[in-house]
């Protein structure tokens, strides 16, 4: 579209979409001002909806009255405990978890895990929560940008590499990306970008040179997918135009919508790739279970979640992982600066599920959230329970005073022995390296006291803790890792933390 006409055609444009979706804006006002209210309204839905499945016979839901007989009468159950169901599903039995037939399932490792998730995806929880997720994406950005040019391009979107496959005639599986794509309506392959055939690829590496052949002669005005996958890709479209930065291939973009892993270790050679003050950055927090949260504020990285989209939460203090009748919270009842495990109930048939992340409020009023870890994901081995969130930060303060630049990392305990204390040891691969090591060492390791004092007390006079090692990965080392697991692309990514050293020493084996 000629320039010129964009300065007109724009505003009119955003202003239609805005008037078109004014009810929605109102709806969510109302989820941010009646939060309770809202949350207690999806809990009925959805106890009501399923009252006459297999599993809402078993717990008796049309005697269920309140969430507090919820909460004592249905287990907390991770995936584990979930999998004798989704085999049930797969099999083709309808109205277990959910009325109907469940069709679709995301397959999802979670990280990097051996065995795959296969997390059932109705129709309401595709439409209602997934899409609407989407939508909302786009309005909260429409309002945040009302003079925003992105509808006059495409968005470029890097899902998973998984095709769709078939368990049985009757059901299906892929990738979320991969199923999302499969299901839009066909007028959204004239606002994205590449086509289907090339988005449901399987294998990732032809996918890469494919997406980078075609997207750029596209007008691309904005980006979505995980952080780290889409590095790649915006590295391989320089090496493949020969262009300085990636503004010289698409100068109006705008707009990345990312999610999936930590933005924080990435910041930097985003702003290095994409030099313009003009570019935004939007976080959502959408997983294969469901689409959860959206930032809608540019100057806090803090995530408005979304408490209309057919999902029950409730928050589980860390303190009560692992307790067969754990306690868990109500949207009304959590409190700031708190970290709780999630605790889900959807339309797509997940009771009173345990996702894995860990979040915490930053605000109540409205309900803001960031994502602080994994319930399986941390370091605790000598009692100093670091979290991603302390070492996303430790990492940039270390990376900024040193001039470093991360591209991945993982970290993992070594353990106590007869002749030495415990450690944790840092792998990273570094886009560039700091100019002293053991100055970003010291760094990282202050930097944990700071925001940790159980680090803190494990590390007093080296009592329990030393000094954390480093590691230089070679150039890389997480692709071969990832691409040698056959997890290259879409949602999977490195694991960051782990307590025990399955990831590091498999890692370390190949790090030469």
């Amino acid at each position: 579209m000629d320039q010129k006409l964009n300065v007109i055609y724009m505003p009119i444009i955003n202003d239609i979409f805005s008037f078109i979706n004014s009810s929605r804006i109102t709806k969510i006002d109302r989820f941010r001002n009646h939060p309770g209210e809202v949350q207690h309204e999806q809990f009925r839905m959805l106890i009501n909806k399923a009252k006459d499945t297999v599993f809402g016979k078993e717990y008796d839901f049309s005697s269920i009255r309140s969430e507090d007989a919820f909460r004592e009468r249905v287990p907390v159950q991770d995936y584990e405990a979930f999998m004798p169901h989704v085999i049930r599903l797969r099999q083709g039995e309808k109205g277990l978890l959910w009325p109907g037939e469940i069709k679709w399932f995301a397959k999802s490792s979670g990280t990097t895990s051996t065995k795959s998730k296969f997390i059932p995806i109705s129709k309401e929880a595709l439409n209602d929560c997934h899409y609407q997720g989407g939508r909302d994406t786009l309005l909260i950005y429409n309002s945040l940008r009302p003079d925003n040019k992105m509808l006059t391009g495409k968005t470029l979107t890097l899902g998973g590499s998984n095709q769709i496959n078939n368990f049985s005639n009757d059901s299906v599986y892929g990738d979320l990306s991969a199923i999302l794509i499969e299901n839009m309506p066909f007028w959204t392959n004239f606002v994205r970008t590449p086509g289907r055939d090339i988005a449901l690829l399987d294998e990732w590496e032809k996918k890469l040179r494919l997406i980078t052949e075609t997207t750029v002669k596209e007008n691309v005005t904005a980006f979505a997918g995980v952080p780290s996958w889409l590095l790649v890709l915006l590295k391989n479209v320089l090496e493949f135009t020969g262009k300085k930065n990636i503004l010289e291939v698409w100068p109006n973009l705008e707009l990345f919508i990312h999610g999936g892993v930590s933005f924080v270790p990435y910041r930097q050679q985003y702003h290095d790739l994409i030099p313009s003050g003009e570019m935004n950055y939007l976080e959502t927090y959408n997983a294969s279970e469901g689409f959860f949260a959206i930032q809608d504020d540019f100057s806090s990285s803090a995530m408005l979640l979304m408490l209309d989209y057919g999902v029950f939460y409730e928050f589980m203090p860390l303190s009560e992982l692992g307790k067969s009748h754990p306690k868990t919270l109500l949207i009304d009842e959590v409190e700031i600066g708190v970290d709780y495990a999630m605790i889900i109930t959807t339309n797509g048939g997940l009771w009173r599920y345990l996702i894995g992340d860990t979040i915490r409020f930053e605000s109540k009023t409205p309900h803001k959230i960031i994502i602080t870890g994994r319930t399986k994901h941390f370091i605790n081995a000598f009692g100093e329970e670091m979290m991603i969130e302390n070492a996303e930060k430790a990492l940039e303060t270390a990376c900024k005073e040193t001039g470093a630049v991360i591209k991945e990392y993982t970290a993992a305990p070594v353990y106590m022995s007869a002749e030495s204390k415990g450690r944790h040891q840092w792998l990273i691969e570094f886009e560039s390296e700091p100019k002293n090591p053991s100055r970003f060492m010291e760094l990282l390791d202050e930097t944990l006291k700071e925001v940790n004092s159980d680090y803190e007390a494990k590390r007093y006079k080296d009592m329990t803790l030393v000094m954390p090692d480093l590691v230089t990965a070679r150039k890389g080392l997480f692709f071969d890792w990832l691409k040698k697991k056959k997890k290259l692309g879409g949602q999977n990514k490195v694991p960051r933390l782990a307590n025990n050293r399955e990831y590091m020493d498999d890692l370390l084996e190949l790090n030469h």
